[in-house]
């Protein structure tokens, strides 16, 4: 019985939308020992009988959703990969300049903190290296929005529906560009100090830098590609949406109803980013260092790219 499926991108967004459910948020500590037991049962090959495969699937989704995979610590709860994220509010339409850097650093204050809990934490991140990379997301994220929201709004070549559609677009670029720059400041310590590339068997064979780089690459590219649908989309079916009979009958019903598609756009967009690469990434030994080419008979190593 297999535990990896992530071979395939189908297999890897399956995976993904199983440690995104919500569900796990609430998954008690004697639950969560109880399916770290029957995985190591699993892994000794002392399982009780009667055990499924169903509910070594079941351990395995709660396990992989609450604990790191490197420090085997559990992640703090809103800063699971199944926590949520400020995209209702930054996606509201006719927003203040408060309210605009408001959300745009609560938005960044949680990205900070979910990038720094699923890091590759296979070695030590100074408190400092958090501090920069806070600072540094939300001030390109405020300053981009910001500033895009006034030139808009000094710009007399669009009429205010124009306007209107144009700013409910605005907060990607400014999220795109801050998660970048998140994610580079908040494991910046990976590309100085390198991360633990495995062998087929599990053994780090060295740490490497070259292997850092990929991983930030990696991931820096899924933080783009994930606000993409959710600023996209609901901007256009709202557009659609508020044309409709109901909502312009009903103007109260507009902010419920941009809400719930938020939502179910964020529910697709999560797992569909982080599904682009594997978790336990691969990558060929002669492309990483040569002591670490040299330090063993794997063609392929692996690496925890982090989420």
């Amino acid at each position: 019985m297999c535990f990896s499926p992530q071979s395939s991108f189908l297999g890897r967004f399956r995976h993904f939308v199983d440690i995104i459910d919500p569900r796990t948020l609430f998954v008690s500590e004697a639950r969560l020992k109880e399916c770290v037991a029957l995985l190591d049962d699993f892994k000794h090959g002392t399982l009780p009988p009667g055990t499924t495969a169903e509910q070594l699937w079941e351990a395995q989704k709660v396990k992989q959703a609450i604990i790191h995979p490197d420090t085997g610590q559990k992640i703090f709860m809103p800063f699971r990969m199944s926590g949520t994220a400020a995209v209702v509010g930054l996606l509201l339409p006719n927003q203040t300049l408060a309210t605009t850097v408001f959300w745009q650093w609560l938005n960044q204050s949680h990205n900070a903190c979910v990038n720094y809990a699923n890091r590759n934490a296979t070695k030590p991140t100074p408190t400092s290296r958090f501090i920069q990379g806070y600072l540094g997301a939300v001030t390109s994220a405020v300053s981009i929005a910001v500033g895009l929201n006034v030139l808009i709004e000094k710009s007399r070549k669009f009429s205010p529906a124009t306007r209107l559609i144009i700013q409910r677009f605005v907060p990607f670029p400014a999220v795109a560009s801050a998660n970048i720059c998140n994610v580079a400041l908040m494991r910046h310590n990976e590309l100085s100090e390198g991360i633990d590339v495995l062998d087929s068997n599990g053994n780090v064979v060295g740490s490497s830098k070259i292997a850092a780089k990929h991983a930030l690459m990696e991931t820096a590219f899924t933080r783009v590609v994930l606000p993409l649908p959710i600023f996209v989309l609901p901007p256009m079916i709202m557009a659609y949406l508020e044309k409709r009979p109901l909502l312009k009958a009903h103007r109260r019903l507009v902010l419920p109803v941009h809400s719930l598609v938020c939502l179910a756009v964020f529910g697709l967009s999560l797992p569909l980013a982080i599904s682009l690469f594997p978790q336990m990434s691969e990558i060929e030994a002669s492309h990483l260092e040569p002591e670490i080419a040299m330090a063993t008979d794997c063609k392929v190593l692996t690496y925890n790219k982090g989420l």
